[in-house]
């Protein structure tokens, strides 16, 4: 089991927003309107490019998740994922909402 522990803590990425961040950046999150709404579809590699530009242009992007989408995919790896592939940090995943930050 200890095996299994220390490969999970190499899975996660190091948090770089220090938790002052990480609250200033969520309340600021609240006021936004989703940017893209991901569907049926899923998280294909032209979707992850949008996000990615949209990250990059934004800086703080809300993102929010179907439940058709949820039908087929898991929400909290969808999200790390989706920060994995645009290159941004996961700043909140709560319920069908991802917040993503790139600074």
């Amino acid at each position: 089991m200890n095996g299994d522990k220390s490969m999970e803590e190499i899975k996660k990425p190091a948090r770089t927003l220090s938790p002052q961040e990480l609250k200033m950046l969520r309340s600021k999150a609240r006021l936004l309107e989703p940017m893209l709404r991901l569907g049926k579809n899923g998280l294909t590699d032209s979707v992850i490019e949008h996000v990615r530009r949209l990250v990059v242009k934004q800086k703080l992007v809300k993102i929010k998740l179907l439940r058709s989408f949820l039908e087929e995919n898991d929400r909290k790896k969808s999200a790390e994922k989706l920060a994995e592939g645009t290159g941004s940090e996961l700043v909140d995943q709560v319920g069908f909402v991802v917040v993503l930050y790139k600074r």
